[in-house]
């Protein structure tokens, strides 16, 4: 099927077509026709199967034939709210409205926190048609009532499921609990959990499910390997492989924000260029690293799960897991940013005796061995016994790793800080 066919109009196929795409991905082509026939959807979509442009378009086709409807009094009322976890995605879904709508009237507005607030209010009070927003800086507008929502007849949740990891349940219920309840309402999300059950109960009317890849796949483009190597060598081997191998473009991931730190600096220091993205880091400093990195100014980006969540690149060869997560699905996400748009990618892990438990689990959840690789002088010691894996919260305690589906005890107060 092409574009043409799903009803879409000149102006958003234009915008298409000088993206140089011709053919739709499976969710775009099962929800697009959908969403344009006004209906809930509550559709099931990995990263890197174009979930974002399955409603960014046909969101925007919606808004052109309403355009005939008056403008109402007071402020300007904000007609579509996208609301999503992390400032990373917010800033990727405000680049796919622009991009699809660049032939189009309507304006958009990005609002997150970690920046300074005037600003986004002086935007809003000039008039936009579409907010991109964290819940968080959301909350904060709609408590100064700097934006009206009283009109917004679209609502989309992106990444559902990892905004209820980071608890942000309270505030989507306070953010719903004000909005019109005529309305259409999208949700997406990688995974289904009870709580992602109970969230679409509440909020969606006769949803039409979409799922386009199964729960907890992991993708086939994707060449994975698992490198034993003791824990103490790990920033040697990763060296080796980067610099013997040429990669050029590697995405490295860790568990905790501190140690993203550390092996950005040890990596510069072996004369690797790189760049680290995590929660800590100022708006300005992610935004930049992420340039740097798309740009091939600096050769790594290392990265947190939660700060990585909404990188988008389309061809990004090499995904290294430096240390396994120990909630299993993250390694899902984590190897879903290579392989994408039909290129073939590699994620490589490198495991030590104390993570062989995260290692089990994580092949349990994908339902295939990964295969292992032994290199040589590079061997691990038998000798070495496994110790508690530190993962920067309960230090003192062993973490039990865990597989899908399972809450993670992470805090209102520490999730709203990582906005």
């Amino acid at each position: 099927m092409s574009f043409e066919k799903l009803g879409l109009s000149t102006q958003l196929l234009k915008a298409v077509k000088e993206q140089g795409y011709t053919k739709p991905t499976p969710i775009q082509e099962q929800a697009i026709p959908v969403i344009l026939e006004g209906k809930d959807v509550l559709a099931g979509a990995q990263t890197g199967t174009g979930k974002t442009a399955g409603f960014t378009l046909p969101m925007l086709e919606l808004l052109e034939r309403s355009k005939h409807l008056k403008h109402h009094k007071g402020l300007y009322p904000v007609k579509t709210l996208i609301l999503v976890p992390t400032r990373e995605l917010a800033s990727q879904v405000a680049e796919s409205v622009e991009l699809y709508g660049k032939f189009l009237p309507y304006k958009s507005a990005v609002i997150f926190g970690g920046v300074k607030i005037n600003p986004q209010i002086v935007k809003l009070r000039k008039g936009v048609d579409i907010v991109i927003a964290t819940p968080g800086r959301l909350l904060d507008h709609i408590s100064q009532k700097t934006i009206n929502l009283s009109h917004v007849n679209f609502l989309i949740l992106d990444e559902a499921d990892r905004m209820l990891d980071m608890g942000f349940i309270n505030d989507i219920k306070k953010v719903i609990a004000i909005l019109p309840k005529e309305r259409q309402n999208l949700l997406f999300s990688a995974t289904y959990s009870d709580e992602i059950k109970k969230l679409s109960q509440g909020l969606l009317k006769s949803p039409v499910l979409i799922e386009v890849a199964r729960r907890n796949t992991s993708s086939e483009t994707v060449k994975q390997a698992v490198y034993h190597v003791d824990k103490t060598r790990k920033k040697e081997l990763l060296t080796h492989l980067i610099t013997d191998g040429s990669w050029k473009q590697v995405l490295i991931f860790t568990r905790t924000k501190h140690g993203a730190n550390r092996l950005c600096g040890q990596l510069e220091s072996d004369g690797i260029t790189a760049a680290a993205i995590h929660g800590n880091k100022s708006q300005n400093a992610r935004t930049k690293a992420l340039d740097d990195f798309k740009k091939g100014k600096v050769r790594v980006l290392v990265a947190t799960d939660i700060a990585a969540r909404g990188i988008d690149i389309d061809h990004l060869p090499h995904v290294v897991n430096y240390e396994l997560p120990n909630v299993s699905e993250d390694y899902v996400h984590r190897i879903g940013r290579t392989g994408r748009a039909g290129k073939s990618g590699e994620a490589v892990s490198l495991v030590c005796v104390d993570e062989e438990e995260f290692l089990v689990n994580i092949e349990k959840l994908i339902k295939k061995d990964i295969p292992k690789v032994w290199l040589k002088g590079f061997k691990p010691d038998p000798s070495i016994k496994a110790e508690p894996v530190n993962l920067g919260g309960n230090r003192g305690a062993r973490s039990k790793p865990r597989g899908g589906g399972h809450s993670r005890n992470r805090n209102n107060s520490n999730s709203r800080s990582r906005r």
